[in-house]
């Protein structure tokens, strides 16, 4: 049973909640590309996580089961034994999230998370499809100790759940629970860009590790969201990959293997003197304008309906994934990013043949797709290929339409 995808509806609900009083209050906390960006993400990370739930999960199960003659206890199912399998799950965290701050490496693993320049619950759900893979081994100290998979699993799951809701600018301060509990005061200090924010407020429920380890920091002025090497873009897969091609050109540009290696394990913004040495983080001036292309109506409206159907895909796929074969669920999961990517690029920059051909083209693929998916539905081809169609009519008529705007 996977929470997080059985939370996935309460998730789109609150959205929707928060959606509608922003908008109510004109508070601005929401733009529709950056939204479907953030989402898309998401989709991306529960997609892949099909996938990389048989290394990172199987990795955990066997250092369990590997170190389980060196143990002379055996946990039982107790109530305080979950508590201790939460509390430590928690502990974990708070290091995995600090560590994917402070190296290069794994900051390539959750930087995604952070390229959103709004804040909202949707960033919440703005997940990578690297992290888990390049973080898995800081949790398996827990398997040696003898919790098991399925209890480590559960704890992990409510301690994602739990930081949904502080994804907002809604909720001011709490009280008391400030001091114990990670509230929607310290996450946005966490997700700010601003040179006192950057590194701090680490937890995942507790706040107390930041406290106990010097990584705390209050909310004193509004942060300005983001990371320092903006992301330019509403693509999801472009967000993905881009940490990965940043360090890549970093890395390239580094002389000497000995520095190169150095960088891989360096907090971000650290270089050899080579290349000019450490870079501070920039200052917050005030005049930071977000990125934010503003397609036509017309055209805003064509990329939503094509955004509906591949979630309708992706969460299709998520739903049969037990039932369908790998091959199949590869080749579903490939049309859903392809989608996105078509989204994103349109939502971007609007008319271009190049784009247009891509989006029409993955149009067509959508009927193959559908078929693996849900098979006849009754009338055979007609349906999915009506579907595609309307996407591409649409999709040529508010590009046309925008172009001659």
């Amino acid at each position: 049973m996977n929470l997080i995808v059985l939370s996935i509806p309460v998730f789109f609900g609150l959205i929707a909640l928060e959606v509608v009083w922003d908008r109510w209050r004109g508070l601005g906390l929401y733009r529709l590309g950056d939204s479907l960006a953030n989402i898309g993400c998401g989709i991306m990370d529960q997609s892949s996580g099909l996938f990389s739930k048989v290394l990172t999960v199987g990795a955990y199960t066997a250092v369990f089961h590997a170190t389980a003659g060196a143990r002379s206890w055996e946990f039982s199912t107790g109530f305080a034994v979950w508590i201790a399998a939460f509390i430590l799950t928690d502990f974990a965290y708070y290091w995995a999230h600090r560590l994917s701050h402070e190296v290069n490496l794994l900051w390539i693993g959750h930087s995604v998370h952070h390229q959103s320049e709004d804040y909202n619950l949707g960033v919440a759900l703005r997940q990578s499809v690297l992290q888990k893979v390049l973080l898995m081994w800081v949790y398996w100290p827990l398997a040696m100790v003898g919790f098991p998979p399925e209890m480590f699993l559960t704890s992990m799951a409510i301690n994602l759940l739990y930081q949904f809701w502080i994804h907002t600018e809604l909720i001011d301060r709490m009280g008391p629970l400030e001091w114990v509990l990670n509230t929607p005061s310290h996450h946005r200090v966490h997700h700010g860009r601003n040179p006192e924010y950057i590194d701090r407020n680490h937890a995942g429920v507790l706040i107390i590790w930041d406290r106990m380890f010097g990584t705390f920091q209050e909310e004193i002025v509004k942060p300005t969201y983001g990371v320092t090497r903006p992301t330019d873009s509403f693509n999801p897969v472009y967000a993905q990959w881009k940490p990965v091609a940043d360090l890549w050109r970093d890395l390239r540009a580094i002389p000497g293997w000995l520095d190169r290696l150095r960088f891989l394990f360096a907090p971000p913004g650290w270089y050899p003197d080579s290349v000019g040495g450490p870079q501070a983080a920039p200052a917050i001036t005030g005049g930071e304008v977000k990125f934010n292309p503003r397609p036509s109506n017309a055209l805003a409206l064509a990329l939503l309906f094509r955004w509906v159907l591949l979630l309708a895909v992706a969460l299709g796929a998520l739903q049969s994934a037990q039932t369908s074969t790998s091959e199949s669920l590869a080749l579903m999961l490939g049309w859903v990013f392809c989608a996105l990517a078509a989204v994103g690029e349109l939502w971007n920059k609007g008319w271009g043949w190049g784009r247009l051909l891509f989006a029409v083209g993955v149009d067509v693929a959508f009927v193959p797709v559908a078929v693996l998916l849900v098979g006849g539905m009754g009338w055979g081809y007609l349906p999915k290929v009506a579907l595609a169609l309307l996407s591409a009519v649409v999709t040529v008529w508010a590009l046309s339409a925008s172009k001659r705007r």
